[in-house]
């Protein structure tokens, strides 16, 4: 059995016109992925029919891959679009039968990673991811993967996984792809959880160059880990809407009776996701620990910085009672010596014979004085 039911019926697949759809589709969303001169041939990236996992048929439209389906029953077609516009998929709705609302849902981008069904078919949305280590920023595209029982459309929005390769590896397992449109699925998810590795390995190593950078003392360290943070917590939440949508896909696959192995391959996707998650959740607490070291640290350093100055201004005052008590002691004898040096007339002491000594000793007298009191207050 499928993950994917097999009930569409021609009927169905006629309910809605791509005239009808598009025209309902520009009413409803003003903006399009691509410009709307964008042709079905310039989004059509590849589309190849699969019969007991080989390639049978290569396609260069919509219209012929559907009739060359027609012609083989039981085939799967994988058809893989990039960027294309409402009229195109409004064309793809018409000739598989989707549901409109599934067609608004993929002409749609800035979607979270989810697991939809639509009546007989699945519509997976996954947050492709790599990492700008110059711009230390997360850069996200869109990837939507319809599944039906006898179909595969992978639809890029901005920078996704290599498809060529991995349907090239596909292709190279001929038994893996023969199990059908959900070992096309698996082996999309598993490329796109791939490319979260070397994202989870460049936020690790800027988060060891940030930590090299707080003890550094580098004044920018602090917006450095406030941006990061941002694309860690963003990073975040991708990797967890992925493993919800995983964990419902597993659930899918285990009730609906997918290939034993195929499901052992998802269970293995989903360990590596939570690897990554567990990775992230650390990334959380240990930029959450630098930046309280960060705070510590400088808040030391201003601490430090304090304790310098008021030192500094304490010498400073130190030095300045030192000058004024010297000042003062020597001011005492100048003052004396400025008194009898007037040269006035009649000035008592001059003619005296113990004049001189007597003002030799008041500036020893008054200046041993000072010292004296100076050096009892501290001043020298």
């Amino acid at each position: 059995m499928r993950i994917i039911p097999r009930a569409v019926s021609p009927a169905a697949r006629r309910a809605v016109s791509p005239d009808s759809l598009a025209a309902s589709l520009s009413s409803t969303h003003t903006e399009q992925t691509v410009p709307s001169e964008r042709s079905e041939a310039d989004s059509l990236v590849d589309a190849a029919l699969y019969c007991g996992g080989e390639r049978v048929a290569t396609t260069t439209s919509l219209a012929q891959t559907y009739a060359e389906l027609q012609a083989n029953p039981g085939a799967l077609a994988w058809i893989a679009l990039h960027k294309p516009t409402a009229t195109t998929l409004a064309a793809l709705g018409e000739h598989f039968g989707m549901h409109e609302l599934l067609v608004e849902d993929i002409v749609q981008a800035h979607q979270r990673p989810k697991l939809e069904r639509y009546d007989s078919t699945l519509l997976v949305v996954l947050h492709p991811a790599r990492y700008l280590d110059a711009q230390e920023e997360v850069e996200f595209g869109e990837l939507h993967v319809i599944v039906g029982h006898d179909h595969v459309v992978t639809i890029e929005h901005g920078p996704s996984p290599d498809l060529a390769k991995v349907r090239a590896r596909l292709e190279d397992d001929t038994d893996l792809l023969a199990t059908g449109a959900e070992a096309v699925l698996y082996a999309v998810i598993d490329a796109v959880v791939d490319q979260y590795v070397p994202v989870r390995r460049g936020l690790d190593i800027d988060i060891d160059q940030i930590e090299l950078q707080v003890f550094r003392g580098d004044t920018e360290v602090s917006r450095r880990i406030y941006e990061l943070s941002q694309e860690v917590a963003d990073f975040g939440r991708a990797v967890r809407s992925t493993q919800r949508m995983l964990d419902e896909l597993s659930a899918g696959f285990v009730k609906y009776g997918v290939d034993v192995d195929l499901q052992s391959y998802l269970r293995d996707v989903a360990d590596h996701l939570t690897q990554i998650r567990e990775y992230t959740d650390g990334f959380h607490a240990s930029l959450r620990d630098i930046l309280t070291v960060n705070a510590t640290l400088v808040a030391q350093r201003q601490n430090a910085e304090m304790k310098a100055l008021a030192e500094q201004g304490q010498a400073e005052a130190e030095q300045m009672r030192r000058i004024s008590a010297w000042a003062a002691i020597i001011f005492t004898p100048s003052l004396i010596t400025g008194i009898y040096g007037m040269n006035f007339e009649h000035m008592p002491e001059l003619p005296h014979m113990w004049g001189y000594p007597f003002a030799l000793g008041m500036m020893v007298v008054s200046a041993g004085i000072l010292y004296s009191l100076f050096k009892r207050t501290g001043w020298l």
